[in-house]
């Protein structure tokens, strides 16, 4: 990886991004991005996944505009995004947002465009404290992330976002109910990590079924979603962990995970 670093301690990934001076991303960086969270799926070791960036003058700094809008062919892109420039982006998110486990954005500065996209494609975001977030395409004759932007914070606030191109703090986002928590630089890592023991001490089967299950419903009608739901409950109920979650909860004691 040239602008990904990975590492995994027990049953968690932490993915940080590091492409000076603020985390841009390019088709490259994107690729990447999509390689490294499909590659969870055959990974059953992995159970939760962090993404973050390095520094704190950015998580992700929008696209990297010195590559937007150029006529000059790319020799490392890949055939099928040629006559199709905007699926590298789309493959990216939806790696991340489709990801088999569960992912935590953790925001180590402002999350810009593409970084707002990346990060509404996570399940869960905490936020340091100077982190803001913001879509300023407009700004600089773009459009994007309107969509995702929508996801965060509904349909008014993310017009009202995406129209003025202005930033909103992590506190308001926080209140808003988009971020779950807000903390110092210094506790950023330490609470993404916490956040991610408690995912990674659940079935992992679960979490994956959990994961699938609520992508898939997520645009359904309710009662189209509802028995969605129910048909991926009796899968998991067709799992010994299944079993073993009642039991370690009835015993009062720690579960024994074996993906049987």
């Amino acid at each position: 990886m040239s602008w990904l670093d990975v590492q995994q301690d027990g049953h968690v990934v932490t993915v940080t991004l590091d492409r000076p001076p603020v985390n841009a991303v390019d088709n490259a960086v994107m690729i990447e991005i999509r390689d490294v969270f499909s590659s969870f799926e055959a990974d059953r070791s992995v159970r939760v996944a962090i993404l973050t960036a390095a520094g704190e003058r950015a998580f992700m700094g929008g696209a990297d505009l010195n590559s937007v809008g150029s006529r000059n062919r790319d020799e490392s892109v890949e055939a099928r995004y040629v006559t199709d420039p905007g699926r590298v982006a789309r493959d990216a998110m939806w790696a991340v947002t489709d990801c088999a486990v569960p992912v935590i954005a953790a925001l180590n500065g402002p999350a810009i465009g593409a970084g707002v996209a990346f990060a509404a494609c996570c399940d869960m975001i905490v936020a340091a404290e100077h982190a803001t977030f913001a879509t300023l395409e407009i700004n600089v004759g773009l459009l994007g992330a309107s969509a995702h932007l929508a996801l965060l914070v509904g349909r008014h606030k993310a017009r009202e976002m995406f129209f003025l191109g202005e930033k909103v703090s992590a506190a308001e986002m926080h209140r808003l109910g988009a971020v779950r928590a807000v903390v110092s630089s210094d506790e950023l890592l330490p609470a993404a990590r916490a956040l991610a023991d408690q995912l990674a001490a659940k079935s992992p089967i679960a979490l994956r079924l959990a994961k699938e299950s609520i992508n898939r419903v997520e645009f359904m009608p309710l009662k189209d979603a509802y028995r969605t739901e129910q048909e991926y409950t009796a899968r998991l109920l067709g799992y010994a962990d299944s079993e073993e979650a009642r039991q370690a909860f009835l015993e009062k004691r720690a579960p024994d995970w074996t993906w049987r």
